[in-house]
Order: C-alpha cells, then structure tokens, then sequence
C-alpha cells in the first residue's frame, strides 16, 4: 500500500544492532489492547527467530522521518467449524470453505490450517495512530497473507478477538465473518476481559 513501509521483524534484527530494534519496539503503545503491546515488545522476536511467527512492523513517514505506526504478527494455526452450525456463515462461503477443510467424523467438524492474524495493532505513542488507519493496517495485513497463499495455496485468514461490538463491527465491514469462539487460555485471562474470544475468517476471493 502506497505511502507505508513493511518490514519483517527479522529481517530488521538481521540487519540493524538489536539494541536499535528493542529501542524502535519499546516505543510501541497500545493502550486499548494490552496483548497486542506485551507481545511485540516480549515475545515478537523470540517467536520470529524460532519461526513461529511472523512479525510485520508498519512504518510511515512523519517530519521526514521513518515512525512506527502499527504491526502485525502472522502465524499458521488449525481451526474447526461445526459442520452443522457454522455460525454466521453463509452457505454458499461455508461450500468454499470445505474445499480447504478436512472433515473430523468423530467430532463432526471441519479442520481448517490457515494464516491466522495474531496480532494487529496501531502505535498510539506521539499520536503516531492518526498516521494510519485501521482498516488501513488490516488490508496489508491481508494482502500479505494473500502473498503467502499464493506459494502454499488457500483462500482463507482468520482471526480471533474480544467480544467487544465496535470490533466486531470493524472486522465484520472488512469482509471477515463470525463462525465461533474459542475459551481463553490461563495466562490470556490475566490480560483480557470475558472468557473467550470471537473467531472470525475472511474468504481471499
């Protein structure tokens, strides 16, 4: 997308001193999701050098200058819809859907692996969120996954977030549909309101 930067979190670490990439991540703040800051400034690295996903760091250019203004992390992940409940998906999607999907007899659910969208957050530090908007960040997200998909194959992202309206609403205007939810795990509960989180998928037509 035409007046951002997207660079890989690794990439970033292999080339720059890594005391310069803790000082660019530590100035990351999301005040509105504290998962979304205490990933990237403790676990992003980590699970970029042990490949188990994958960091984008989002700059754009402020006073001349390069500025973080959001990130997002991509991971590969199994997911299951009811095969006979798939929630709010449309029958015509849920026929694509099985077409990536294996079906489980004894569970009586289909199995997904597909990118999931681990992470996505603006850098509210400086004001550095007006620099971008959501929908903004979500689309590179997305178009990255698409990039992904057309080595590997697959049509499908998904995501899970909080059982909050306004988000719901945000995912649901860019194309990705509610199909269930998933319990929190031990250490989510500690950073997360409710029990559980929103799964939603978007079909990359």
């Amino acid at each position: 997308m035409s007046g951002y930067t997207k660079v890989n979190l690794m990439d970033l670490s292999d080339m720059t001193e890594l005391e310069k990439v803790y000082e660019i991540i530590s100035g990351f703040s999301c005040p509105y999701n504290l998962d979304v800051e205490v990933f990237l400034k403790e676990k992003a690295l980590m699970f970029s050098q042990q490949r188990i996903a994958s960091t984008y760091l989002i700059f754009s250019s402020y006073k001349e200058k390069p500025v973080l203004v959001g990130y997002f992390a991509l991971a590969t992940k199994y997911f299951h819809i009811d095969a006979k409940k798939p929630g709010g998906i449309s029958k015509t999607l849920f026929k694509r859907i099985k077409k990536f999907a294996v079906h489980d007899k004894e569970l009586g659910k289909q199995i997904i692996a597909a990118p999931l969208i681990g992470q996505l957050g603006k850098n509210y530090s400086n004001d550095h969120d007006k620099l971008i908007t959501g929908d903004e960040l979500l689309k590179i997200a997305c178009d990255t996954v698409r990039e992904a998909l057309r080595i590997v194959g697959g049509k499908l992202v998904y995501l899970e977030c909080e059982d909050t309206p306004s988000l719901i609403k945000f995912y649901e205007d860019n194309g990705f549909y509610n199909f269930g939810r998933r319990e929190l795990d031990g250490d989510e509960k500690d950073r997360m309101s409710g029990n559980y989180l929103i799964q939603m998928l978007k079909y990359l037509g």
